[in-house]
């Protein structure tokens, strides 16, 4: 042993050399990491043809809604036809009478143009309901709020404290 380093015999047993073959091992071949070598790697002869499988196009319906299923946009688009479709959900006579105002927090509100239309639409809300349910499942619609025309009210939001009231505002 001079000091110029291990021998052939001393070299495979040394524990950097074991480290490396192992991390070689998990890691693969470093000359196969470039792109160029990846792309060497697994091509296959033949697969490249233009009317190989997975090379046909697909229509602009078909890609435009796997894009809005993965970008999360399918329930308010599915909403947005719901409140344009109000006429063809519900029928003219319905529809001439009543007014789709939103979804908020998976409730439809309806405007009626008067108190009689919107308990009659009460009485009609689990056929309404199911129907939307049917033809626009993706609009997370879970009820439905019929209201009737716009009277005057003192409320503030859809909860309301008992208590006197506006009754000193007059006079």
């Amino acid at each position: 042993m001079n000091g110029e380093g291990p021998t052939g015999s001393e070299a495979t047993g040394s524990e950097a050399a074991t480290v490396y073959r192992r991390l070689r091992a998990v890691f693969g071949n470093p000359s196969l990491r470039s792109a160029d070598a990846r792309k060497r790697a697994t091509r296959v002869p033949g697969d490249s043809a233009p009317f190989g499988k997975g090379r046909d196009p697909e229509g602009l319906a078909d890609v435009i809604t796997s894009m809005t299923q993965s970008l999360g946009w399918s329930s308010p688009l599915a909403r947005g036809e719901l409140l344009t479709a109000w006429p063809e959900l519900v029928g003219a006579d319905i529809a001439a009478h009543s007014e789709p105002a939103g979804i908020d927090e998976g409730v439809l509100t309806v405007q009626c143009d008067s108190t009689a239309w919107a308990t009659q639409l009460r009485l009609m809300r689990a056929d309404i309901l199911t129907t939307i349910l049917r033809q626009y499942p993706d609009a997370d619609v879970t009820s439905i709020r019929f209201s009737g025309p716009g009277a005057p009210s003192w409320k503030r939001g859809p909860r309301s404290v008992p208590g006197r009231g506006p009754r000193d505002t007059y006079g």
